[in-house]
């Protein structure tokens, strides 16, 4: 695996799950992988559990860490080629991603979504033009269409809990005033793929993620009648996909409630956060003990570590 751009990098799903489980077990077990060696954190975008938790990675491996923020500390970048650079891009991805690769072993992006222009986006523009011309790994900490190590933090939390053997797993939508990209609930979804376990998705009409990621998995546009049985319930916003960018409705009626939660099987509630409260799920659901989102975001340390890690050993 040179670099990690999405959970289907990884060479072996199984292998980084007891690597996840190993690394939380004993956090300094490895300390001495990155004795020596640079990791350059670059954010595009805000950030609190994953700049905390992949800096927290890195220095129980005994990586020495930078931090950018490239949105007021650094030039705006050009990505295409041939253009003449007359504008407000001083630098171009080919030089920038060159020089990095001279100051660290690895760096890690953090790039989201524009939500105007799908090609874009999905074509990960930043993410694979700093692929392109780096030669050292680059780490996903959130692009344009994938949060893998989200993803990758949701599995282990999934295995620690006490969970029926092929349990039900619902992944629902939720109102949020704001219009949200589809990076967690994409590697959400390809997560699940590897997982054993009676998954679906619940979405109103309108909201139905890129069909080419959810094939194969039931989706149903009545919230309640998903909820029924569920052992697992994560929930999340996302704007259209098929009206790209863009919030259809704002009413609360998807709001996860505990009225809802009712409907289930006592399930674990899971949410990457940030979170609105008493507008994508109710205080009494967020409080409720079944919530698991404090260990969730405990769980980013170790699978950031177990990226690294795995990175590292591949030389």
């Amino acid at each position: 695996m040179k670099n990690f751009i999405t959970i289907d990098d990884l060479p072996n799903w199984e292998d980084t799950l007891a690597s996840m489980q190993e690394l939380k077990a004993n956090p300094t077990a490895y300390s001495h992988i990155g004795q020596g060696k640079t990791i350059g954190l670059i954010f595009f975008n805000p950030s609190l559990r994953t700049r905390l938790s992949t800096q927290k990675a890195a220095r129980l491996l005994g990586f020495e860490v930078m931090v950018m923020n490239f949105s007021n500390e650094a030039w705006a970048i050009e990505y295409e080629d041939g253009t003449s650079m007359e504008g407000i891009r001083s630098e171009h991805v080919r030089e920038a991603a060159q020089v990095m690769s001279q100051y660290c072993d690895m760096i890690a992006i953090r790039a989201f979504a524009s939500l105007t222009d799908k090609s874009a986006d999905e074509a990960e523009i930043v993410l694979r033009k700093f692929a392109a011309f780096a030669s050292i790994p680059v780490i996903n900490m959130e692009s344009a269409t994938a949060h893998p190590l989200q993803a990758l933090a949701d599995a282990l939390t999934l295995t620690e809990l006490q969970l029926p053997k092929r349990p039900k797993v619902v992944l629902t939508w939720a109102p949020h005033p704001k219009a949200l990209p589809h990076a967690v609930p994409n590697s959400f979804v390809r997560m699940m793929g590897q997982m054993d376990a009676d998954f679906c998705i619940a979405n109103p009409e309108g909201y139905d993620l890129n069909p080419e990621i959810t094939a194969g998995v039931e989706i149903i546009h009545d919230q309640e009648a998903a909820l029924a049985g569920a052992d697992i319930v994560y929930a999340k916003n996302w704007c259209s996909y098929s009206d790209y960018g863009k919030i259809i409705r704002k009413d609360k009626a998807w709001m996860l409630t505990p009225e809802k939660m009712k409907r289930t099987q006592n399930a674990k509630f899971m949410h990457c956060l940030p979170i609105r409260r008493n507008v994508v799920v109710a205080d009494g659901v967020l409080d409720h003990p079944n919530s698991m989102v404090i260990e969730q975001a405990n769980n980013r340390t170790f699978s950031a570590m177990s990226i690294l890690k795995l990175l590292s050993e591949n030389g």
